[in-house]
């Protein structure tokens, strides 16, 4: 007799596809999303500092654990800004350079364990990250100028070889 607790559980994972799904086979993946090209920089206006965390994408980034998140920003009036910011890679004639830029505001007030962040914007920007739109203008200017910083010290090239509109959006 077999019980429940013998049979192996079954885990739901997300698939990210690395290749090109369209590539016509219709098999399953036919029509997801490629976010190979994608990563999640993290902004912190308060210590002046941004980088690349790979587990925002999953929410399991370090500033987003040991908090409950809610989408009511005023039950966190006391927290801390971070911008969740969602940067694309595509290739060009001159070689690669940051296509699409998009960032989502997240709050955090440790004190209370709980976070502000509002998963409508956070998909519809990473949706238009990908699709090469640059949405920064909510954004204050001294994150602004943390990004930009970022993404020049991280591959200047790619910077230069970016859009003009980038560049306008970001600026010294």
């Amino acid at each position: 007799m077999s019980s429940e607790q013998d049979q192996p559980k079954k885990k739901n994972t997300f698939t990210i596809i690395k290749d090109d799904s369209t590539d016509g086979h219709g098999g399953y993946g036919a029509g997801t999303v490629s976010l190979e090209n994608m990563s999640p920089v993290i902004v912190d206006p308060t210590e002046k500092q941004a980088y690349v965390d790979m587990d925002v994408m999953h929410a399991r980034s370090k500033v987003e654990r040991r908090v409950k998140i809610i989408p009511n920003r005023d039950e966190v009036p006391n927290g801390k800004l971070y911008w969740f910011v969602w940067v694309n890679v595509e290739q060009g004639e001159n070689g690669p350079y940051y296509a699409g830029v998009a960032g989502s505001e997240f709050i955090v007030d440790r004190s209370i364990k709980r976070a502000y962040k509002s998963m409508p914007q956070h998909v519809t920007h990473m949706e238009k990250s990908l699709k090469g739109k640059i949405v920064v203008e909510h954004m204050d200017a001294q994150s602004k100028k943390i990004l930009k910083d970022f993404l020049v010290d991280f591959n200047e090239d790619m910077w230069n070889n970016s859009s003009d509109e980038l560049k306008e959006a970001l600026p010294e």
